[in-house]
């Protein structure tokens, strides 16, 4: 598109009321993980029915997004897949950076490596994957992938893993000495090993998880920050651990699909939870941090010193950003992983 088109554009879908926007908007995100009350507020504000479609991995929705016909206009992947959704021409250049609200990006967020400048992404959340444990069965240290590759007897059978192939395969990458992206093959050889070997002691490799830890179906298990924080909540005996060998944090963010139907609409969408208030409903639905300045102030007390949110000092040294990995890299580790979910 034009830059001349693109400030048109803009002008208008910013100084355009609610009414302009009455019509329908299709969210494809993670499932469990957008805000009842932000969609509600959204509706209630521009006249706009939203449906929210749920998604278990970024794989899963590049691969229903490329097929076509879906009828999606907005998806929310990880940074260690946005290159590849904007490689796949899925993604919409919807400038984000020139978006009114834009200002409101902290500085940490704006120039990432996945989209520099933010052209087409607004930041969703970000957090970690890391191990939860129930106590009540294992009273051992939480901060190891051993827990789930090498099982005590009294986990084994009870772990859940998640379908994402780069937690659960990376985090047996990393429980092997190496690192996302490796091309390794002595590496990759002992991850696929590994895999192989815990997979019996695995009950299931489940994404929406929250509730099974809550009532006690799995013991431990691979799981996200904000997820283990959420499930805490409601059963004091689950802790999260932040792995010693290694582990990721990650930045989901929201962009706009290229053949959006309802592009307007999501225009306004990417705006409304640039705007600190509705990007605290984010948080305090998710339970991760946002990346938008003053946002804390319509957060939960509890998240400003919840171990899922705020990393011990001792374990920040491990986690690192999951980098892009190449297509050949990518298709290596697609074999071994469909191998491990045969």
């Amino acid at each position: 598109m034009k830059h001349g088109a693109v400030i048109t554009g803009l002008t208008i879908l910013l100084t355009a009321g609610p009414a302009f926007a009455e019509g329908q908007l299709n969210i494809y995100n993670w499932g469990n993980y957008t805000s009842p009350e932000l969609i509600k507020k959204f509706e209630d504000t521009y006249k706009v029915k939203v449906t929210v479609t749920d998604f278990d991995s970024n794989d899963t929705a590049l691969a229903k997004l490329k097929a076509g016909g879906h009828g999606f206009d907005i998806v929310v992947p990880s940074n260690s897949h946005v290159p590849i959704f904007i490689h796949e021409g899925v993604l919409l250049e919807s400038r984000p950076d020139q978006m009114e609200n834009f200002k409101n990006v902290d500085d940490r967020w704006v120039n990432v490596e996945w989209d520099k400048g933010r052209h087409y992404t607004v930041p969703w959340a970000w957090g970690s994957t890391g191990v939860i444990v129930n106590t009540k069965v294992y009273s051992g240290d939480p901060n190891t992938w051993k827990i789930i590759f090498d099982p005590p007897e009294e986990l084994k059978g009870k772990i859940n893993v998640l379908p994402e192939m780069l937690d659960t395969l990376g985090a047996a990458i990393k429980y092997n000495g190496g690192e996302l992206c490796t091309d390794d093959k002595e590496i990759l050889k002992k991850a696929h090993a590994t895999l192989v070997a815990a997979k019996p002691n695995w009950l299931s490799m489940d994404y929406s998880n929250v509730e099974k830890y809550v009532k006690e179906d799995f013991a431990a298990g691979v799981n996200y920050s904000g997820a283990a924080f959420r499930a805490r909540l409601q059963n004091d005996k689950l802790v999260y651990g932040y792995p010693k060998e290694g582990y990721s944090l990650w930045m989901d963010s929201a962009a706009i699909i290229k053949d959006a139907k309802n592009v307007d609409n999501a225009k306004l969408f990417l705006n409304f939870i640039m705007a600190p208030e509705n990007a605290g409903l984010i948080s305090s639905f998710t339970r991760y941090a946002n990346g938008i300045k003053g946002s804390e102030a319509f957060m939960p007390e509890d998240m400003k010193t919840a171990p899922e949110v705020v990393i011990p000092a001792d374990l920040q040294g491990p986690g690192k950003f999951d980098p892009v990995c190449s297509a050949e890299v990518q298709a290596l580790y697609t074999r071994i992983w469909t191998d491990i979910t045969k």
